[in-house]
Parts: structure tokens; sequence; C-alpha cells
């Protein structure tokens, strides 16, 4: 057992219950509501009948539902194909389940065969379902490895950091920060940063204090007030 796990009494850090929905609707950047309902599922109409689907997402803890960093790390890859092309959360679901099926494996959304054999099937049945073109299933699957490339695994392929800006500046970690995003060269709380802008100090001073390049503190202003 790791050190790390010691701390969390054994428990890989990565799946303690760490974030409410909606802290983890802001660093995924959907709303809480939509995150609520891709953890706890949602009922919905058609043709006058009222259906359900169940949850794309487990969480650790459901009174009151609170998230993992491993949740985070599945909500935003799903985001990435809900929100780049618009994927149905229902065809999203029956693809998953095929990829899931086939490769004899849970939680596609975290495993490195999302990069490999189970992708290839998730992207194929999704094109299926709603009739894509091929070059519209490439379209998605280049969408799908840019996204991927913000997640660094282990050497386990396993999930370990997700880099939630383009320029991996910031930084998600489970054993940084208790999970919360970070400057990725020095560790420094993105929200530390705001924080003491909003108490007064300039950025240059900010800067100077923590050894940061002055655009790294930019970033992260920046992130956090998109978040």
């Amino acid at each position: 057992m790791s050190p790390t796990q010691n701390i969390y009494g054994g428990k890989d850090p990565r799946d303690i219950a760490a974030y409410t929905v909606v802290e983890a609707a802001r660093y995924v950047r959907i709303p809480a509501q939509t995150l609520r309902s891709w953890v706890a599922g949602q009922s919905y109409s058609r043709d006058s009948r009222r259906l359900s689907f169940h949850a794309l997402i487990t969480a650790p803890e459901y009174v009151p539902v609170r998230l993992s960093f491993n949740n985070i790390i599945e909500a935003y890859t799903l985001r990435a194909l809900r929100t780049r092309h618009g994927v149905s959360i229902i065809a999203a679901r029956e693809a998953m389940d095929v990829a899931e099926r086939a490769c004899d494996t849970r939680r596609l959304l975290l495993r490195p065969e999302l990069r490999t054999g189970g992708g290839e099937l998730f992207l194929a049945k999704y094109g299926e379902l709603v009739n894509l073109t091929k070059a519209g299933q490439i379209a998605i699957k280049h969408i799908l490895q840019d996204h991927l490339a913000r997640i660094e695994l282990d050497e386990l392929h396993t999930p370990v950091r997700l880099y939630p800006t383009e320029r991996h500046t910031i930084m998600m970690d489970a054993c940084l920060a208790f999970g919360r995003p970070v400057i990725a060269r020095r560790g420094i709380s993105t929200a530390t940063i705001v924080a003491r802008v909003n108490a007064g100090e300039t950025e240059e001073e900010i800067a100077k204090d923590y050894g940061l390049d002055y655009e790294e503190v930019k970033e992260a202003l920046v992130y956090e007030q998109a978040a």
C-alpha cells in the first residue's frame, strides 16, 4: 500500500468522495443539473410516455451526492463528446454498453480501452445510432484523441492527472490540494491566486511571490473565472 493510500485510510484517493455536484460541474464546465443527471439518472417524456435512463457515472456517495476525482475524469471525457459533437446522452449510454460488453470492462470512460478497441466500438456504435457518415465518425475520433491527450496516465494506464486547459498550465491531481486545480509547474492553487487578487494584490506581485510567470497567473485567473 502506498503512503498516499495510507493517508486516505487504504483507499485510492482518486475514488474518494471529494466534490459536490456544483463544485465538480464548475471544474468540468457543464451545468450542475446536467452532471447530476449523468450521476443519478433522469426521467424524460417521449410520445406521452414517461421513460428513464440509468446513470452513466457511478459516484462514491449519494446522500448527498459527492463525486470523486475519477468521476471528474469520466464527466470531462463525456463532456468532450457531448459539447464538441452533440452526442446524445441516450446514444452515448448504448454505445458505452456495447463497447463495455465487447471489452469485458466497466467504466469505459476511465479505461485505456477507450483509446483503442473499446473506443473504436464506442464510435462505431454511436455512428450507427445517429446515422453518422464515416467522415463524421473520424471527426469524433480526432476530438476524442485530442481530449484524451489532456489526461495523464500512470504505469498501470489509469488516469492520475487532468489538464483542463489547452496549454497544460492548470492541473488537477487527486493527491495535490485535495484534487482542486493548481498551477502545474508550482502546485499553487488557482483559488489562492484569485483570493489574493481579490484582496488587492497585483498579478505581478503574486507571480514574483510564488516564482510564477505572469502568464501562469493570468491563465489561473481566466480558468477560475470561466469555471
